[in-house]
């Protein structure tokens, strides 16, 4: 085997290996990421549903998925809605916890964002944002209030209070939140959030 030949096998070989590392690792980072995503879900679920002790995805779709949440019981609790859309910067993730008949937010977690820092990204925060969110009517159509006030008990029954400064992602959380509460109304309208114990009845 001339020196041409042995490099030729040497070099396909090294690259025979490479790839299969890459992917090993890929593989095993993929499933990390899942994984770690999972937990986050879990933690994000009990924030905004108190009292959960099991949830399951019952609807998912393009930016939105429905979790049933129930109690030590078995009895349903209420949803957890992971929503997600378009800040100021880039996409936001939130959860958002409803009781069962969707007439009240518990609270809101947020899971991702990119905001600006020290404005936006303060929709994290709970003393600037997240507090505002707690028992709120979401019977009818949330509102802003603007500009901001100090105290949640400033705020009517279903205003969520902005950020100062960052009026845009205060309002593209809203949006979502909006939108997001009719999308599941629509969907036990029709029917659509079963469990799979209901769905082997």
């Amino acid at each position: 085997m001339n020196l041409s030949t042995r490099m030729v096998v040497v070099l396909t070989a090294v690259g025979f290996l490479s790839g299969g590392f890459l992917t090993s690792v890929g593989i095993l980072t993929e499933e990390r990421i899942s994984l770690n995503k999972q937990r986050e879900i879990e933690e994000a679920i009990t924030q905004v549903v108190p009292g959960t002790m099991s949830s399951e995805k019952l609807y998912e779709e393009k930016d939105l998925s429905v979790y049933g949440v129930r109690d030590e019981a078995g009895a349903l609790l209420g949803y957890a809605i992971y929503a997600s859309g378009m800040g100021f910067q880039d996409k936001i993730i939130f959860m958002l916890g409803t009781n069962t008949s969707l007439t009240k937010i518990n609270g809101l977690y947020v899971i991702e964002q990119k905001e600006t820092p020290g404005l936006g990204a303060k929709i994290t925060d709970r003393k600037f944002f997240l507090q505002y969110w707690d028992n709120k009517d979401c019977s009818i159509p949330l509102s802003l209030h603007k500009p901001a006030v100090g105290a949640p008990e400033e705020l009517g029954h279903s205003e969520i209070n902005t950020i100062t400064g960052a009026t845009i992602s205060s309002e593209a959380v809203l949006n979502i939140a909006n939108s997001s509460l009719e999308r599941v109304r629509h969907l036990i309208k029709e029917g659509m959030l079963k469990s799979k114990e209901q769905d082997g009845n």
